[in-house]
């Protein structure tokens, strides 16, 4: 390492790590590998920050980093001064749906959202005012009122759909600030997240007449792109977990249309349609590739996903929107252990009583117990390496080559997922259309 972490980054990579999950922070210290991934992720955040769009399919078997690299990319596009949101699509959260779960998944988005001064998510209402002071200080400079500014600024947003009410909210709480409205400017920071469930309650407290719904999720996420494009930003990277969930829904016209949303965004972003919003999404193989429930169900979403025939026999081609993340080596891993190892001891790993030879020690012991497993899914191998240092560290007495041989290692298989019961739709079952007909 070169150079010391602080101890609020190295706990949280290290406590993350042993509990088994990916650290939200630091990420980079621990990287290995990848580099023409990310090579390729470089050249999309710089498209997405001049103006463009861009959309990706991270693809990979379990265990083989999916949610490691999406954490990785939205460090970077962070430093790159775009902002990022970041969620898990689930039973209660999709890309589309009529019972409120795409709404879930933008407010979802919305309140994860973050910038290079706060990663750690809920930057929105920063955005928010970061637009107003830079506002405010266009006005100064040009000795004009700020509300002509603003007013000014946002209306480019009224061209979008949705964009007239959107860019309402915008002045209402530029109002609420110059009034010193702590009331309104909430309820203008809550109908922008998509926390306002009735048309009503939203024209009492703000006097638009429409609202976030379901069937405005993906509108009101270009709307706000172009936002915090005008908040002085270069772009929006939207980052999509678990795509798996699609797959899973039991409901054939629901699963259907999470596909049909998802071809609309593929259609904008490699059209061009959209300015400044740039896709991350991971979803494993089967979501790829079923023929039955999976993206190769749909026709359309499926040609505009298709590889590259001539990228065969080990060639690869990196350009297309699927980039298929291969699993690790044990190069790999021995470098990838060697960084956790550098983590624990903070870059002193001169008097470390974990020397390179134990590290070797303990990747031939997890081949001897679980063959090549250990390095192509090593989510077990990492959290039992990260207990070890932690003995190691809490007893001085103890010593690498005793300790070594105990370690209990398993395969980490995948947890299995359930299928997703969908009731917004009368029938469309795996066992047909009708299966729920009776005379």
């Amino acid at each position: 390492m070169s150079k010391t972490l602080r101890p609020r980054t190295r706990d949280a990579i290290l406590q993350a790590l042993s509990a088994g999950v990916v650290p939200r922070s630091g990420i980079e210290h621990i990287q290995v590998g990848r580099l023409r991934e990310i090579q390729e992720m470089l050249r999309d955040i710089s498209r997405i920050a001049d103006g463009g769009a861009g959309i990706r399919f991270i693809i990979g078997e379990y265990g083989s980093g999916k949610t490691f690299f999406l954490n990785l990319v939205r460090e970077m596009a962070l430093s790159s001064k775009l902002v990022t949101m970041h969620a898990d699509l689930s039973a209660e959260r999709r890309l589309y749906s009529t019972r409120g779960q795409a709404r879930a998944l933008y407010s979802e988005l919305v309140r994860s959202m973050s910038t290079r001064s706060r990663p750690e998510g809920g930057a929105f209402p920063s955005v928010v005012e970061r637009f107003v002071s830079k506002s405010l200080a266009q006005a100064k400079s040009e000795d004009c009122s700020p509300s002509e500014v603003i007013m000014s600024r946002i209306e480019c947003l009224t061209d979008m759909v949705g964009g007239f009410d959107f860019a309402a909210v915008i002045g209402a709480y530029w109002e609420a600030y110059d009034s010193s409205d702590s009331q309104r400017k909430q309820n203008a920071i809550r109908w922008l997240r998509g926390e306002f469930s009735t048309k009503t309650e939203a024209r009492q407290c703000l006097g638009v007449r429409t609202i976030v719904t379901d069937s405005t999720f993906y509108d009101h996420l270009k709307l706000l792109a172009l936002f915090c494009q005008l908040a002085e930003y270069d772009g929006l990277l939207v980052c999509l977990d678990e795509l798996v969930s699609i797959y899973m829904l039991q409901n054939v016209q629901a699963r259907r249309g999470n596909y049909e949303e998802l071809l609309r965004i593929v259609n904008d972003s490699i059209q061009g349609s959209t300015t400044g919003l740039g896709f991350l999404l991971a979803g494993t193989p089967e979501f790829l590739q079923d023929h039955r429930r999976g993206i190769n169900s749909h026709e359309a979403l499926s040609s505009r996903l298709e590889g590259n025939a001539f990228a065969v026999d080990g060639l690869v081609d990196f350009s297309g929107p699927v980039i298929r993340l291969q699993n690790l080596t044990q190069e790999d891993l021995y470098v990838l252990l060697g960084k956790v190892r550098d983590v624990f001891y903070n870059g002193e790993t001169e008097s470390a009583p974990l020397p390179d030879k134990a590290i070797e020690s303990f990747m031939q012991h997890c081949l001897n117990r679980i063959g090549e497993a250990y390095f192509r899914t090593p989510r077990t191998t990492i959290r039992k390496f990260v207990q070890l240092l932690a003995v190691l560290d809490q007893n001085p007495a103890a010593t690498w080559e005793t300790l070594v041989h105990h370690a209990e290692v398993e395969i980490d298989t995948p947890l299995a997922h359930a299928e997703i019961v969908d009731e917004e739709e009368n029938g469309g079952s795996e066992n047909g259309e009708l299966a729920t007909f009776k005379l």
